[in-house]
């Protein structure tokens, strides 16, 4: 990241159908922007409406430039910069699994329980943690407990304050 870019969390809310998730992946990939993180699912189910969490890096320029083009995207019903508009509220979620022996093992509850992490599956010779915090809490985990495997479910994230985000009136 260079020093201009600056890491983003943008939210979209769109209508639950078909293609529309495609339609904004689309604008990323087809100008050669990165998404860091992706999380998607139906927010109000009487009005169809999904919340998609986009994590990407860019500059000042280039981020405007993100927000125009998915607001003319159709069914986009606003898109917000969490990120510039206040120190937004972000958690993610991942299973770790570890294999070890009987002291690895032991080892690995410790920093589990040190960081927070519930373990969720046990075997005798592999545990599966959750995890859930910011991306920084996550990736501190990780190397930490340095397991075979990891699941990350991406950033959800809300805006603070009494604020929040309603549809616009098309």
């Amino acid at each position: 990241m260079s020093e201009n870019e600056r890491r983003h969390t943008i939210v979209v809310l769109v209508d639950n159908e078909p293609g529309v998730l495609a339609r904004v992946i689309g604008l990323f990939s087809g100008r050669g922007y990165n998404i860091e993180s992706l999380t998607v699912s139906e927010v109000d189910h009487a009005r169809s409406l999904s919340r998609i969490n986009i994590v990407t890096v860019g500059t000042e320029f280039v981020i405007e430039q993100i927000k125009a083009l998915l607001d003319k995207c159709v069914p986009v019903h606003f898109v917000r910069d969490l990120t510039v508009e206040g120190n937004p509220v972000e958690r993610e979620l991942a299973l770790v699994k570890v294999f070890g022996n009987r002291e690895r093992l032991i080892d690995a509850l410790r920093i589990a329980d040190f960081m927070g992490a519930r373990l969720v599956e046990r075997t005798v010779e592999c545990f599966i943690f959750e995890a859930t915090g910011t991306s920084d809490d996550l990736d501190a985990f990780i190397n930490m407990i340095q397991p075979a495997e990891v699941s990350r479910a991406g950033v959800v994230a809300i805006g603070r304050g009494a604020g929040i985000l309603e549809p616009r009136g098309d």
